[in-house]
């Protein structure tokens, strides 16, 4: 095969790698974008694939586009979403706004397989035309909304099962721990007990509700606004071709994708990124305070609170030995610094859809994907990683209930709230226990106070 081919567009020729499936369009861009490295996430990919795949066969039904013209066309299409042939995808992510070069790069890769397919040379765009039949009644402006709407909720299924099963854990370890008494705490100072188990319940409740919030999202996200072709009107297609190849995509997909209520509303605005992504900002918050927490939990081991021993994955340091640090938890709270960028990011692309298109839809795609698997892999990492093989430190958690000064609260229905700070003042400065001042106090007896006292009756309502 020749190094090079040349092809030509409205603009001229243009000289092309002799292996390439893409064409003069998508050359044409790998030049003017070389800004980041990083190209249009995979999942993106694949939707544009599975756009042009059920166009094909809505405009084959509709008698569009010639049937074994169309059967190249999704032969194609599948090899692409298959992933055979990701590395003919190579433009830059910061690209123009409406991601026409990557709409037309995909035309390019499927039109010149189909062709191969077919018979014939790659580059000489027949019988099989880019424009004419794989982009038949479609504009970049539908196209690319219409995927990004596809690729987030495709890839969203991923995320829904990795909380689930972060949630699983967190639910195990909430009734592993459900006998163990610590101390709880608020403001980072001593507060009454609490079983552990009802700190990690707490946790897992914030996961089960992210999975809520993030599945009330999916009902805009299903809407495809394919069919609107430039602005919304639908000029230059058929009437039944979004039903036909939406109903395609969905009857694929095995997700319950419509055509979009309002197309103008869909090409124009990406408020349904922006909504799903305010489900995972929420999501990386709750991640962020059980990151912090566990390593507060996990403080010491001697130095600080230590009621939680986390799974030793590595040497902490260089220097110190035997030092082991937290690093789950770590990771955790630098995934959940780095979503909230990103939701900064696709808030701001959301608005920057001057008029009748949105022109920020590559950076939107690569930010809502990038959040999607990294929080994966986050929340499938910390369950397997840090809860499953965690620990509870019964010696150290009742070390901390003997100790605290707010073990007298309860006193206080005995003996007042006046006298009970008194006895709470005198235990501090004389580093005694509450109960030790109270008994030398002599104003309690011994039986008494073992049933004021006793932890386990206070960490849930009683009377």
């Amino acid at each position: 095969m020749e190094k090079t081919r040349s092809e030509s567009d409205s603009m001229g020729n243009i000289e092309i790698p002799g292996w390439a499936y893409w064409g003069a369009q998508t050359q044409r861009a790998v030049e003017n974008f070389q800004i980041s490295g990083k190209t249009l996430p995979v999942p993106m990919i694949r939707a544009i694939a599975l756009i042009k795949k059920h166009a094909a066969q809505a405009n084959a039904r509709l008698g569009l586009v010639d049937e074994a013209l169309s059967k190249a066309i999704v032969q194609a299409a599948d090899e692409v979403i298959r992933g055979e042939w990701d590395e003919h995808f190579p433009i830059d992510v910061f690209q123009t706004g409406s991601g026409t070069s990557s709409n037309m790069n995909t035309n390019e890769v499927i039109s010149n397989r189909a062709n191969e397919i077919l018979g014939e040379p790659i580059g000489l765009r027949k019988p099989v035309h880019p424009n004419d039949h794989v982009n038949r009644g479609q504009s970049s402006n539908d196209v690319i909304p219409t995927a990004v709407h596809i690729s987030n909720r495709i890839e969203a299924e991923q995320l829904l099962l990795a909380l689930n099963d972060l949630g699983s854990a967190l639910e195990e370890k909430a009734e592993e721990f459900s006998s163990v008494l610590k101390l709880g705490r608020t403001h980072l100072q001593d507060a009454v007990p609490m079983s552990l188990g009802q700190e990690f319940s707490a946790y897992a409740v914030q996961i089960r509700k992210a999975e809520t919030r993030i599945r009330k999202t999916f009902e805009n996200l299903e809407e495809l606004p394919l069919g609107g072709t430039a602005i919304g009107t639908g000029l230059n297609t058929h009437k039944d071709f979004a039903r036909l190849a939406v109903d395609g995509i969905a009857e694929e997909s095995s997700i319950p994708f419509r055509p979009a209520a309002n197309s103008f509303e869909g090409i124009a605005a990406r408020d349904a990124q922006v909504e799903f992504m305010g489900a995972l900002n929420v999501l990386a918050t709750s991640l962020m305070k059980i990151g912090n927490d566990l390593r507060i939990l996990a403080s010491g081991p001697r130095g600080a609170l230590g009621e939680i021993v986390l799974p030793s994955l590595q040497p902490g340091s260089s220097i110190m030995p035997g030092k082991v640090n937290p690093v789950i938890p770590e990771m955790l709270i630098q995934v959940a610094a780095f979503v909230h960028g990103k939701v900064t990011s696709v808030t701001m692309g959301g608005q920057n859809a001057p008029l009748e298109l949105n022109m920020m839809n590559p950076m939107i795609s690569y930010e809502v994907l990038t959040s999607i698997e990294v929080l994966s892999n986050a929340c499938r990492t910390l369950a397997n990683k840090g809860i499953r093989g965690m620990q509870a430190d019964e010696e150290r958690c009742r070390h901390w209930i003997d100790w605290s000064l707010a073990m007298v609260t309860p006193l206080a229905l005995k003996i007042g709230y006046d006298s009970a700070t008194k006895l709470a003042y005198k235990a501090f400065k004389e580093k005694k226990k509450i109960r030790d001042v109270v008994l030398g106090e002599g104003i309690l007896s011994e039986t008494e106070l073992d049933t004021i006292l006793d932890p386990r009756g206070m960490i849930s309502n009683r009377d």
